[in-house]
């Protein structure tokens, strides 16, 4: 029992050591200083008049980094000269602030020094009726003045739940997303994000995803462990996908 307990430490703290090592901020340069800057990943919308779904995914800010992703969607229906950037955020939530924000900065800008990764990138026919639909999903959102870091409902449990209202989009969340799995409402079965499979989940705290897209995951504590075979992949806490 003790090399066993032993192994599952080790399995949990070295992805996480690993990826705390990882950062793309300078040493001397505060958080609230790094860049935040366009990544120039989103089309130019002054060039690009089809419709465009985004979803996005950088580390998070100070020791939440070395665990967990922030994300965030952007839409830009058909002929719209610009985007629109939804995203949950804690900042200010505790004196009044609502926790959905819009348009806080750019579609694809750093996070605070972190570089944004593409998780979804659509365009063309159909996608100006699935934006309506990701719209609706963002007001039906159950949690828009709420926000808990750990284990949810956070930004993660946000995009989660547009992507299982908009399974369209097929999303699949990073192993750092920590929330996807906070199921609103404390339900303990619902929809993968994908909207490929299902879940069960625990408040966030422990469960099980099998899904066509997301693969086999288990959550324990938040933290998720997990194999996909479409395509071949390694999922571990703190590193993300291998």
């Amino acid at each position: 029992m003790k090399v066993l307990l032993v192994a599952l430490a080790l399995l949990v703290l070295l992805p996480i050591a690993f990826a705390a090592g990882q950062s793309e901020r300078p040493a001397d340069v505060p958080w609230y200083a790094a860049r935040r800057d366009s990544s120039g990943q989103a089309p130019d919308p002054k060039t690009t008049r089809e419709a465009v779904v985004q979803v996005y995914a950088a580390r998070a800010v100070g020791w939440r980094r070395a665990l967990a992703v922030h994300t965030w969607i952007v839409v830009k229906p058909r002929n719209a000269d610009r985007y629109s950037r939804y995203e949950v955020m804690g900042w200010g939530v505790g004196n009044g602030a609502p926790a959905v924000r819009l348009d806080r900065t750019g579609p694809d800008n750093y996070w605070f020094g972190a570089h944004p990764e593409i998780l979804v990138d659509l365009r063309g026919p159909g996608v100006d009726a699935m934006i309506e639909k990701v719209k609706a999903a963002v007001e039906r959102y159950p949690y828009p003045q709420s926000y808990i870091t750990w284990p949810g409902p956070n930004s993660n449990t946000f995009v989660a739940f547009i992507g299982r209202e908009v399974p369209e989009l097929g999303l699949s969340l990073p192993p750092t997303a920590i929330g996807k799995d906070y199921l609103p409402g404390g339900a303990l079965l619902g929809r993968a994000p994908s909207g490929t499979g299902l879940q069960l989940s625990l408040f966030g705290l422990a469960g099980l995803t099998v899904a066509k897209t997301e693969g086999v995951e288990i959550n324990f504590l938040g933290l998720t462990f997990g194999v996909s075979a479409f395509p071949p992949a390694l999922k571990l806490p703190g590193v993300g996908t291998i």
